[in-house]
């Protein structure tokens, strides 16, 4: 007596595990097109308003306050908007392209953090505009290479504006960040949102 036969899977579960297969793939390989527009130009915004607030300050306490505040708020906008975005698309941020995004722009955020704190403790803070701004745009180049084209470009502008600002003359700092930070938000955040959407 022969044992019975299985009966195969039904044809639409294979179908919709190819689907998953493919779907993951797609996620892994796929680029990273959750930078928000607008919430770009929210942080050049609230960038302007903080170069103004900073320009008035006279202690460099104050000074650096006012800024790492700003970087705050900054991270909030950033990662509010981008959640929302990549919702909107159906794309989860911390999957495929999201993840490496995430991971190829932290570690120049990081190691800005730790310039911040040595350069501030030996009485350089006349250097840190350049140096924020250098290595925001080397995390935003790394990042972006998961990204839409514009993203890196982006990337590109802030390193050239962070180069700049490391030789511009004492009293310039400000205008470096309201110009960088600022302005260059605001610009290429409207040609992200235009392009590719909020």
């Amino acid at each position: 007596m022969r044992p019975p036969l299985e009966r195969p899977p039904a044809l639409h579960v294979h179908a919709m595990e190819d689907l998953r297969y493919i779907r993951r793939a797609m996620e892994q390989a796929g680029s990273f097109t959750a930078v928000p527009g607008w919430g770009t130009v929210a942080m050049g915004v609230t960038a302007l308003a903080a170069a103004w607030v900073a320009a008035g300050q006279r202690n460099p306490d104050a000074w650096l306050g006012t800024w790492m505040l700003e970087a705050a708020l900054a991270l909030v906008i950033a990662a509010s908007t981008m959640a929302r975005k990549a919702r909107g698309a159906g794309l989860s941020l911390f999957s495929g392209p999201g993840r490496r995004f995430v991971l190829s722009f932290a570690p120049p955020l990081c190691a800005g953090a730790l310039l911040t704190l040595v350069l501030f403790r030996a009485g350089r803070p006349e250097v840190l505009p350049g140096a924020w701004l250098l290595l925001y745009g080397t995390g935003v180049v790394t990042g972006g290479a998961f990204s839409v084209r514009i993203v890196p470009v982006m990337g590109l502008a802030f390193m050239l504006a962070g180069a700049i600002a490391l030789f511009l003359p004492p009293g310039w700092q400000n205008a470096a960040m309201a110009a960088g930070f600022g302005l260059l938000h605001v610009g290429f955040g409207v040609l992200i949102a235009r392009r590719h959407g909020g």
